[in-house]
């Protein structure tokens, strides 16, 4: 969702929780020049909260982006991620570029991350951008906390939600209407939809048309390039995720973070009116709702093929042309 001002950038705020899918969006969204990225937040939900913060910090110093500040979140949702999946992107900072590189720490913020976004929203000059691709906890938080903040909020680009079709929970407290990130914590999804902020979710409806499959993984790997190559081996990593399937992955958190910089024409967006069920077996459900719902903007479609080539075509660099993200 690029600004009309080509010449100024976006000051963009990045909440992940620290899976595989998020790490290749920090690196997605550092290629962006279109992009000021002012902060990161780390979600303890699908992650183990020192591999995520590991993961991140390399991340910044590869791409020249050490001096962005990075805060830990300590807020845990009701409904917690399996352990597997936490540990999964371990794998990530054990790869041999991610050994090679000495992380940076001095951008660590010693607040948790709510407090160090509702202390950043306090005294930001300009509205900004927050880009979430775990749950909204954080966000939710300070929301409930200092509604006067919502004002400094341009605009929230969410993945979650499963709005048309089936959920992706299987869980024993589930009737499979949920999508993860809205069923980890659904007190926080529910504060979200309902707090009036300018708000698009990019739900499962949309990014079950963007497997990681096997033709796209052998066109990222026929780029040649030291971020291709990082992003084919954080990818090769989740083709075992869930051993009973092959390439189970999509572009969950991708697309919603190439919002930030594809051209309109190849995206279009809906509108819905929505609630939250907080109780199972539906807690975390975003349900259409005519009578009594709020109302949301979501992603609807996409060119899939534009998608994939942004994707590539960004990760089509080396870790020396990285510019810097100075707050």
């Amino acid at each position: 969702m690029q600004s009309k001002d080509s010449n100024k950038k976006k000051k963009v705020i990045f909440d992940h929780d620290g899976g595989i899918d998020d790490l290749l969006s920090l690196l997605l969204l550092v290629t962006m020049e279109e992009v000021e990225l002012v902060g990161v937040l780390i979600t303890p939900a699908d992650c183990y909260p020192d591999d995520a913060l590991l993961s991140t910090l390399k991340i910044l110093t590869l791409t020249n982006n050490a001096s962005v500040p990075v805060a830990v979140g300590t807020l845990a949702g009701l409904n917690p991620f399996p352990p597997d999946w936490r540990a999964q992107p371990k794998f990530c900072h054990a790869l041999p570029v991610m050994l090679r590189t000495k992380e940076v720490r001095d951008n660590v913020s010693k607040k948790d991350a709510h407090s160090w976004l509702a202390e950043y929203l306090s005294l930001a000059d300009e509205p900004v951008t927050i880009l979430m691709t775990g749950p909204a906890t954080n966000l939710a938080k300070v929301i409930h906390r200092r509604a006067d903040l919502r004002s400094k909020i341009e605009q929230v680009i969410w993945m979650a939600g499963a709005i048309q079709v089936k959920g992706n929970v299987a869980m024993h407290d589930s009737d499979g209407s949920q999508e993860w990130n809205a069923y980890w914590d659904p007190l926080a999804t529910k504060t979200l939809i309902e707090s009036g902020v300018n708000l698009c979710l990019v739900p499962l409806d949309v990014t079950n048309a963007l497997p990681i499959d096997r033709q796209f993984l052998t066109q990222l790997s026929n780029v040649n390039s030291e971020l291709s190559e990082l992003a084919g081996q954080f990818w090769a990593a989740t083709t075992t995720s869930i051993p009973s399937y092959e390439f189970t992955y999509f572009m969950w958190d991708i697309l919603a973070t190439a919002l930030l910089g594809l051209p309109k024409p190849s995206w279009q967006v809906s509108t819905a009116t929505v609630v939250v069920d907080i109780e199972p077996p539906r807690a975390g459900a975003i349900t259409c709702d005519d009578h009594a719902g709020y109302n949301v903007t979501w992603l609807s479609a996409i060119d899939e093929k534009q998608v994939r080539e942004y994707v590539i075509d960004k990760f089509s660099r080396g870790f020396n042309t990285f510019f810097t993200n100075k707050c």
